[in-house]
């Protein structure tokens, strides 16, 4: 890739004599400088959007790197914030991390246009050369935590604020209904049929992915009729869902991030979390840039095998869930790798329509 990168390499390959004889001022150019273009909901959701700053955050710490937020307040904002940082010359921005599948048909035009300027996506593939693509089996980590939900809900259970029913129900809520996280809800209900065929799950949408208060009317709903697990794939949304399990005296499962880590006021009802290392791919796509290895065109793929997505048990609730689930799951994570288990995409797949409106 030829432009303004190039021509930087050249100016501090000049420079280097003098940077050694003393000029350190110079040396401010080896930093190098990041673009943040984040997900609508912004950072502080505790799940999909601070686990890309987490992995930015890691790489300030490691590396010479400086990095720029950018909070889209909607979608229409996305274009205008890569183009932004695509345009700077002071700072030069070396990498540009777009994250989310939001991001994708403003960067299939911006990408084409600034053809000089290295680009991530996570959570879609934007095929051009300038762009790396980094995208989650997320299907593969949901199944694990539907597989312990499935397992939990048919024993008597009891730890930390929650405890489970007689009712052989469990429950899915997502923010908005998109592709991706159908593709969430899919690997949820193949893991509880799993675990066990005639478990009912119920599954609704908000519609938002910052509306705690919606999460948290649907998963009250849910719990009256019911479910005594709900996993959520719903950002900011799913804090709800958190409080609604406190409220009921039932369990939740998080997503992207360790959430009875993040959220610790919500601890004790938190079974686990399906994670999901946005963290990891934006620290790789970084250290790829200093280390002067950008692969732009490629498709980074992270499942199960790859450690980009793992069921995380609840910091507080670990060490209650019984050995003998552990080991289920554990069991149902080396079949899926091995291919032995295919997880499907869509929950048509799975043979029930469980999506209801709320």
């Amino acid at each position: 890739m030829r432009g303004k990168h190039e021509r930087r390499r050249r100016f501090l390959q000049l420079l280097g004599g003098a940077a050694a004889f003393g000029t350190t001022g110079f040396l401010q150019d080896d930093t190098t400088n990041i673009g943040m273009v984040y997900a609508t909901g912004g950072l502080g959701d505790n799940s999909f959007n601070d686990m890309a700053h987490r992995g930015v955050q890691r790489a300030a710490d490691e590396f010479a790197v400086e990095f720029q937020n950018a909070e889209p307040s909607s979608p229409s904002d996305v274009a205008t914030l890569q183009r932004r940082f695509a345009r700077s010359q002071n700072p030069d921005y070396e990498l540009i991390c777009c994250i989310g599948f939001v991001q994708a048909e403003a960067l299939q035009r911006n990408a084409q246009r600034f053809s000089d300027q290295r680009f991530m996506v996570v959570d879609t593939v934007v095929e051009q050369p300038n762009v790396a693509s980094y995208v989650f089996k997320e299907h593969q980590g949901s199944f694990q935590v539907g597989h312990l939900a499935g397992l939990m809900t048919d024993m008597d259970f009891s730890a930390g604020a929650g405890e489970t029913n007689d009712d052989l129900t469990v429950g899915f809520v997502g923010g908005k209904e998109v592709p991706l996280i159908k593709k969430f809800e899919a690997g949820y209900l193949a893991g509880v049929k799993h675990a066990n065929p005639d478990i009912n799950v119920l599954s609704a949408y908000a519609g938002a992915w910052s509306d705690p208060a919606k999460g948290q009317s649907i998963a009250n709903s849910m719990y009256d009729n019911g479910a005594d697990i709900i996993y959520h794939a719903a950002g900011g949304t799913g804090t709800g869902v958190f409080k609604a399990a406190q409220s009921r005296g039932r369990y939740a499962i998080g997503v992207d991030a360790d959430q009875s880590e993040s959220l610790p006021d919500y601890a004790d009802v938190i079974l686990a979390s399906m994670v999901k290392h946005v963290d990891q791919a934006v620290f790789q796509s970084v250290k790829r840039v200093v280390n002067g290895n950008f692969q732009g065109g490629a498709v980074n793929r992270l499942g199960l095998q790859q450690n980009g997505v793992e069921a995380v048990y609840g910091s507080q609730l670990a060490s209650e869930i019984p050995q003998d689930v552990k080991s289920a799951l554990e069991q149902s994570k080396q079949r899926i790798v091995s291919g032995e288990i295919t997880v499907p995409t869509k929950p048509s797949q799975v043979g029930q329509a469980t999506t209801t409106t709320q």
